[in-house]
């Protein structure tokens, strides 16, 4: 196993429950692990283990929340996803951890920047926003999404930004990305592997940490059942800020 200081593991395990809670009530709050466990780790060591763990906790979310997913915003987004992940492939195995750290940092600061003049824009309008959104609009997402889930797992976030967008319901949000994390992350795993990254030390540690994902993600299924739409909202904007802030810093 990876040998690491006490307050190394402290900063994984909460990283950890993070990621648990992130999967079944808080989808933007995955940033929050990505950063522990950049902190932590190198990069793209970071990169492949925050993966399984994130599929342990979409084991969860489908379990809770499989039923309430829109499938036609899935197929609107698949073929964007499937370029920004060849994208995002290219790019982790061609760049340095620094630049990819910070291109996600710009990456999530203009997706949040857009979505909250868009709100703003509908607003003045008094217009009632679409369910879901344009091909444009999932195209861009959708780029966005596959490239930042790919290098860093931080397609959480653009995601989140996405579906707030598009004004998406707080159970449709956690089934539409249930499924679709679950499915991109199943296809990330032949990536990385043909980088190398899934060595024997990485998945002892992530077998020590699992159990925390489970409790994290049981602890989100009782907080998701109280949450209301506007303090989701906010919830998920601001840990995305702080997260793209810490990311470009």
């Amino acid at each position: 196993m990876i040998a690491l200081d006490p307050w190394a593991w402290a900063a994984l395990g909460l990283a950890a429950v993070t990621i648990g809670i992130s999967k079944t009530a808080l989808p933007g709050g995955s940033i929050l692990a990505i950063a522990l466990f950049a902190a932590v780790l190198p990069a793209r060591t970071s990169t492949a283990a925050m993966l399984l763990l994130l599929m342990v906790g979409d084991v969860f979310a489908l379990i809770a929340y499989r039923r309430h997913a829109h499938w036609p915003t899935l197929l609107r987004l698949t073929p964007a996803v499937v370029l920004g992940l060849l994208a995002g492939f290219a790019f982790l195995a061609l760049t340095g951890d620094g630049v990819v750290r910070r291109a996600i940092g710009v990456i999530l600061l203009v997706m949040i920047a857009v979505t909250l003049w868009r709100r703003w824009r509908q607003n003045r309008a008094d217009a009632v926003a679409p369910a879901r959104g344009g091909i444009l609009l999932a195209g861009t997402y959708g780029t966005l999404g596959g490239f930042t889930t790919m290098v860093a797992n931080a397609g959480g976030p653009v995601m989140s930004m996405y579906f707030l967008a598009t004004r998406t319901p707080v159970q449709v949000f956690l089934g539409t990305s249930a499924w679709f994390f679950a499915i991109i992350n199943l296809v990330k795993v032949p990536f990385l592997a043909g980088l190398g990254l899934f060595e024997g030390q990485v998945l002892l540690m992530d077998a020590a940490l699992a159990p925390l994902v489970v409790i994290g993600a049981l602890i989100g299924l009782a907080v998701a059942k109280r949450l209301d739409q506007r303090l989701f909202d906010r919830i998920v904007i601001v840990l995305t800020v702080l997260g793209a802030v810490y990311l470009l810093f």
